[in-house]
């Protein structure tokens, strides 16, 4: 099989056993495949935890979850030396923490402090953690997604804008429809059915690059490797490339294309907004069988990309109009390529 078809493959057993969310689990592959990390946001039990075990499950990945809270300290997620005796004699020794791992799930981000927070940002940044002075690089296939609920807001730090910013794409979950409803029931009911009889305690896991059930083995990383390095020669044309640096320059002068933009839009996308369309876009074509980016391809992920990266005015929040509906209108007034 092609590396495509390797990448399709993992997208199909994650949709296996994640019913009802296929653009939360398309965006998450995109992710991968470009190297960025994921910002998502959506009401507790919409399979936002689910779908990250699902991928480190089909991928020959370690995942590390971290549930944020007020308390947490930067080294409970970076490590810490620690002093050890052995024979009369002491010394400090580097205990890993929970970063040093491939899959990050980053539980309520919103919920830590700002120091715990700057800690994740060097490490989402940086590829590397500093810990009494020592740089330590991450893994190379490293990724990090992070959840937050969008109506318990107690007892929370609203994420500042510098890091809202490194987070490749920002995915909004919704309810699954009423026909996807009924297939997560039978799936939690035949899953419930699996774990009864005997009451033995679950199969573990088979250790990373061995075969699962069903002779199934895990995807290896390599192959998100080499769709990475295709995905860097999928051609942008001029064209495409001039249409996503209007829709970049339409969020920071809106006033030129219309005044209800204009009064919606205080602050407009980074330059990082426009690198992470490219990004985003060039895996949206690859993923789709192509080797170079159309405008659909752009338009397919855009709302995802610069979602958080809008910061809107007082009249917008006055009026209701959320970031959607202003990209809606940006990509109602730019000019396709």
């Amino acid at each position: 099989m092609s590396t495509r078809d390797d990448v399709l493959q993992l997208k199909a057993r994650m949709s296996e056993s994640i019913i009802g969310q296929e653009g939360m689990i398309e965006r998450l592959i995109l992710g991968l495949l470009a190297n960025g990390h994921l910002l998502v946001e959506g009401l507790p039990g919409l399979a936002k935890t689910r779908a990250i075990k699902s991928l480190a499950k089909n991928l020959d990945a370690q995942l590390s979850r971290i549930q944020f809270t007020p308390d947490l300290l930067p080294s409970d997620i970076t490590g810490s030396d620690i002093y050890y005796t052995e024979g009369g004699k002491g010394e400090f020794k580097f205990q890993a923490g929970p970063i040093f791992a491939n899959l990050i799930l980053a539980d309520e981000v919103n919920r830590a402090p700002a120091k715990v927070q700057a800690a994740l940002l060097e490490a989402m940044e940086e590829r590397q953690v500093t810990v009494a002075g020592t740089t330590r690089k991450l893994p190379h296939l490293f990724l990090v997604m992070a959840t937050q609920n969008p109506i318990e807001q107690e007892g929370t730090y609203p994420l500042p804008e510098a890091q809202m910013d490194r987070f490749l794409m920002h995915i909004a979950v919704g309810y699954p429809d009423e026909k996807a409803e009924a297939a997560i029931v039978r799936l939690n009911r035949s899953e419930e059915a699996d774990a009864k009889p005997g009451d033995l305690p679950p199969t573990p896991s088979p250790p990373l690059g061995e075969p699962q059930r069903g002779g199934e083995s895990k995807l290896a990383q390599d192959v998100i490797f080499k769709a990475r390095a295709d995905i860097n020669g999928v051609t942008v044309s001029h064209a495409v490339e001039n249409y996503i640096v209007a829709l970049i320059f339409a969020t920071r002068y809106p006033d030129k294309l219309d005044k209800d933009l204009a009064k919606w839009i205080l602050f407009g996308a980074s330059p990082r907004g426009a690198i992470a369309i490219d990004r985003v876009a060039r895996a949206h074509a690859w993923l789709a069988g192509r080797d170079y980016v159309t405008p659909q391809n752009v338009q397919a992920i855009v709302h995802d990309v610069l979602r958080h990266r809008l910061i809107l005015s007082y009249e917008a929040h006055a009026e209701g109009v959320a970031a959607d509906k202003v990209i809606d209108k940006i990509v109602e007034l730019v000019a396709v390529a």
